[in-house]
């Protein structure tokens, strides 16, 4: 069959792979510990469930605005002044179908053949899959788990070319859970701005930060350069709301105007039953967003624990999102399983876990362990990781 050529470009979401390997055993009956869902295990709040019942209810289940309702737009417009002390108005928001919509619709919107897009690595495959589509060319920037994966504005900005036309900047980071500086982000933002770049910041998980660091990223953006970047945020992760679809993106009313013909041409607009369930997340009580964070607080520190007393397996407790990213790389051996892909498939076919190898993230040597679930599955989950890597060195001895 002859296909497009833009489908030899790209694969299947990796780490939707995963998901659907550990789905399809468990309808099998398998017993699998699913460390790879990259989605929170919580319910999404009552008061937001509440407002999508009321919603059907009232009948509002007609089409919206295709760039959504005013009163999210506001909403949302409200949520980022509140945390960030940035203003954008309703022209300059749009509503979409996930964070990853959000993004797509503004690399489309901004990318083309000849252009150069950076982005940084380990990273969250879409992202690059995503400049491909666009006809740009990917240019990736390393991150080292000896530097805790931080992003640093020099390594970005040595990456500059004539042809660069963006940054697009992931913060905290998936899968490494690692933040970029306010500082950082100011250097690359001031560059951008001399040269006339780009810069696109996915914020999927800008809520899930465990310590107070300084992380107003939107502000630094709106001072050195608002009128050339795009913020990219959604519900999904900070209100457990993955299924519902809702994401947005702020930007120059010139490019959200863009946005909205690509999306009226796609999608349309953001269900309207999701909208005012989004609406309610955002304008209603943060403190479910507090009780997630930190119940993930205790089980990010409980996972470490565990898993360092696997001297071959080297954990950096991340400082956002809710993934551990380890070194596994002295678990692999050229006469045995010799690549973390091997390593991941071993142990969902052996040990019945189901994570996500670091090749999907363009690390190899490492795996993505979700703790978005239950502190029960991933005691579970630990321990047969545990006895997997032991079993495997006393074969090799």
């Amino acid at each position: 069959m002859q296909l497009a050529d833009r489908t030899q470009r790209i694969g299947v979401s990796p780490t939707m792979k995963v998901a659907a390997d550990a789905m399809r055993l468990k309808a099998q009956g398998v017993d699998v510990v699913d460390l790879g869902a990259g989605e929170p295990d919580f319910p999404t709040p009552p008061h937001v469930s509440a407002a999508a019942h009321r919603a059907i209810e009232d009948n509002f289940t007609k089409y919206t605005a295709n760039s959504g309702t005013d009163d999210l737009k506001r909403a949302i417009g409200q949520r980022y002044r509140t945390d960030y002390g940035v203003e954008y108005t309703p022209a300059e928001t749009i509503v979409t179908a996930g964070g990853k919509q959000a993004l797509f619709n503004a690399a489309l919107a901004l990318f083309g053949s000849g252009d150069e897009v950076i982005t940084h690595a380990p990273g969250w495959p879409t992202l690059v899959e995503q400049i491909k589509l666009t006809d740009a060319t990917p240019v990736i920037v390393r991150t080292h788990v000896d530097d805790g994966f931080a992003l640093r504005a020099e390594t970005i900005l040595a990456a500059f070319t004539p042809r660069t036309r963006g940054v697009i900047i992931n913060s905290p980071a998936n899968p490494t859970g690692a933040l970029i500086a306010e500082a950082d982000l100011a250097a690359v933002a001031e560059e951008a701005a001399r040269r006339g770049v780009w810069v696109l910041l996915d914020l999927c998980y800008e809520r899930l930060i465990y310590d107070p660091v300084p992380h107003n990223l939107p502000g630094v953006l709106v001072r050195h350069l608002r009128d050339r970047s795009v913020l990219c945020g959604s519900a999904s992760k900070t209100y457990a709301m993955t299924g519902w679809r809702c994401g947005w993106a702020l930007g120059p009313a010139e490019v959200i105007g863009a946005c909205n013909a690509l999306q009226s041409h796609s999608t349309s607009n953001a269900a309207s039953v999701t909208q005012k369930a989004a609406e309610a997340a955002l304008r209603g009580p943060q403190d479910c967003v507090t009780a997630m964070l930190d119940e993930y607080r205790r089980r990010r520190d409980q996972l470490v624990e565990w898993l360092s007393v696997e001297p071959r397996m080297t954990v950096h407790k991340p400082a956002g999102a809710f993934y551990l990213f380890p070194d596994v790389s002295e678990l692999l051996s050229p006469d045995g399983i010799r690549t973390s892909a091997e390593l991941a498939q071993a142990l969902l076919d052996e040990a019945r876990v189901a994570l996500t190898p670091g090749e999907a993230f363009d690390a190899p040597g490492f795996l993505r362990l979700s703790y978005a679930t239950s502190m029960e599955q991933l005691r579970e989950g630990a321990t047969r990781i545990l006895e997997f890597a032991r079993r495997r060195a006393a074969v090799r001895v």
